[in-house]
């Protein structure tokens, strides 16, 4: 019999793998349901504030607009309808850009853009070419991959996977973007790959006119702790223990590390906001009322329900955050209430 050999993978690098299986072979929203599916308002919104943007830049003949995580499309898809039917002259700079690995996503993707354009492909956001740049990201930074550290007697560890459970290995103290205190014997997340991206648009945005806006569930404040969770069959499972490519990994976002490496890189920055009120601010009731008002009792009562279910504090309007970050040059982007983070 041969020997039995030990293998134990980073977390980061399991998530990573595992993640890949599973939208390489899982029917996209079958465990999960995104704020563009449970509202068309959601992205109509997000397209009215791209046109606020874009003449925020001096309306430029050349812009683009880009979606990192994109899902089906359907927020892009509210989006530019929006777009091109309040701001045609938008619509005519515009060249939309998707960063998305996933062939099979990619060919859905096309089929509910062609009414209005033939995106563009990544597989990166840092591949999206140079230009002014307007970038939307709902539920795109959860599912990246996290280093997870914890501090003990015995120094720092690092968790690894090994045989479906979670084994301490000795490493270097992480190193953190901001000033958080950090507890002994309590886990600390670390998302490098969230990291290098925010790092690269802020390089970006001081070059050429640009804003990014991040949407996902996650934490303000510099809190700690494991937050590695899992969906499988729409239900939550051991994120260790489904077999791999069955389960999506997720983790919560820390906006308090990515803000900070935001204003490292000089970019200016906003937020966090709850969704919940930048929705609000960006006119969702109203929306939903006006489309409601035209709409059958049945469906006005399911609209309102969607967009209730969007900004409630018990729902998603509080879990949900809001970031924004861009050139310094630019007034602060709708829906914030304050001015850049200093």
């Amino acid at each position: 019999m041969a020997p039995h050999i030990y293998h134990a993978e980073r977390l980061d690098h399991f998530m990573a793998r595992v993640n890949a299986e599973y939208y390489a072979e899982t029917p996209f929203l079958s465990d999960f349901i995104t704020a563009p599916e449970i509202s068309q308002v959601f992205g109509e919104l997000l397209g009215a504030w791209a046109i606020t943007v874009w003449q925020s830049m001096g309306s430029p003949a050349k812009i683009i607009l880009a979606e990192a995580g994109p899902g089906r499309g359907t927020l892009m898809a509210d989006a530019l309808r929006v777009i091109t039917c309040q701001a045609p002259a938008m619509a005519q700079a515009l060249s939309v850009h998707l960063v998305e690995i996933s062939p099979r996503l990619r060919q859905v993707q096309a089929e509910i853009l062609h009414p209005y354009t033939q995106p563009v492909w990544h597989k990166h956001v840092e591949d999206i070419p140079a230009g002014s740049m307007i970038l939307l990201a709902n539920e795109f930074l959860d599912a990246l991959p996290v280093r997870q550290f914890i501090q003990t007697s015995t120094g720092w560890h690092e968790h690894y996977v090994a045989n479906k459970t979670l084994e301490l290995i000795a490493c270097p103290p992480p190193t953190l973007p901001d000033s958080r205190v950090l507890e002994p014997n309590t886990v600390v997340e670390v998302c490098e790959q969230a990291q290098h991206i925010v790092r690269g648009l802020a390089h970006r945005f001081t070059h050429s006119p640009g804003v990014a806006l991040f949407i996902d569930y996650g934490h303000n404040t510099s809190s700690t702790g494991d937050s590695l969770q899992a969906l499988r069959h729409a239900r939550p499972t051991h994120p260790l223990q489904a077999e791999e490519g069955e389960a999506d990994l997720t983790t919560h976002v820390d906006f308090t590390a990515l803000l900070a490496v935001a204003r490292e890189g000089e970019a200016a920055t906003y937020g966090t906001e709850n969704q919940g009120d930048f929705l609000q601010h960006l006119g969702i009731m109203e929306r939903t009322e006006q489309l409601a008002r035209n709409a059958a009792p049945q469906d006005a009562a399911m609209l309102r329900s969607a967009a209730n279910r969007l900004v409630a504090p018990d729902k998603m309007g509080h879990l949900f955050k809001v970031m924004a970050l861009a050139s310094p040059s630019l007034p602060t982007p709708p829906g914030f209430t304050k001015g850049p983070v200093a």
